[in-house]
């Protein structure tokens, strides 16, 4: 665990999934963008936002519900490889 000063003025920011069905858009956030960022496609259903030091900010996925379907029936799994923990959450319900 880290403990900041109290008078740290440090920022936690949490690596965050986000989807919206009414653009059938996921988009996974790994850092908060501190830099102005270029987005690649990498295909017809992948964006990856990076930074001109290759950091990479997040990651979107375009038909995300065609994605999600199409071997895990809309479910994401998170694990903890260290420790052997599982969540499960249901992005889709189709």
């Amino acid at each position: 665990m880290v403990r900041l000063h109290p008078h740290a003025k440090e920022r936690k920011t949490y690596m965050k999934l986000t989807y919206d069905p009414r653009y059938n858009i996921a988009y996974l956030r790994l850092h908060e963008k501190q830099v102005e960022v270029e987005t690649l496609k990498i295909s017809d259903e992948i964006n990856i936002d990076i930074a001109p030091d290759g950091t990479i900010y997040g990651i979107e996925l375009l038909n995300a519900n065609e994605q999600l379907r199409k071997e895990d029936e809309g479910k994401l799994l998170v694990i903890n490889e260290a420790t052997g923990d599982r969540a499960e959450i249901i992005l889709s319900d189709k």
